[in-house]
């Protein structure tokens, strides 16, 4: 499966976008770890990153809103949401209790599909509690 997540090449890097104001993602990005197969991770926290940056950029030219979701790019393909919950299921790996969870529950692209709207709705609840503005990288209002 990695073959096809990854166009075959086992040492892509891979870069997770994450909102680094939102204590959900903030936890996944500091416990996410790749099995070392899959190549480096990169973390990158849209708050502490303009729109100058590639990713971003190339992010922002997808119209992915990061409001509605984590980005994470390997092998050229970005994925969002769900999607990218998913493939960090694939390609996590066993090290630590984040990790095999992660694995556990999102593996199945089903169960990540129907969760990931409710976490999505904690984070706006938090980023709301917390008083912190949208991300808002594509300019809706």
């Amino acid at each position: 499966m990695l073959k096809t997540i990854n166009n075959g090449n086992s040492h892509a890097d891979v870069w997770f976008v994450y909102d680094g104001d939102c204590p959900l993602c903030l936890m996944g990005a500091t416990h996410f770890r790749i099995k070392q197969a899959v190549g480096e991770l990169h973390l990158l926290n849209k708050r502490e990153t303009d729109d100058s940056h590639l990713l971003i950029a190339e992010i922002n030219a997808q119209k992915l809103d990061l409001d509605r979701g984590m980005v994470l790019k390997i092998g050229g393909r970005l994925y969002q949401g769900a999607d990218a919950l998913h493939v960090m299921a694939l390609i996590g790996s066993n090290t630590g209790w984040f990790n095999r969870l992660n694995a556990f529950l999102f593996k199945s692209r089903k169960v990540a599909g129907l969760c990931y709207p409710f976490m999505r709705a904690v984070r706006n609840l938090l980023i709301v509690l917390k008083g912190v503005p949208k991300i808002n990288n594509l300019g809706n209002k």
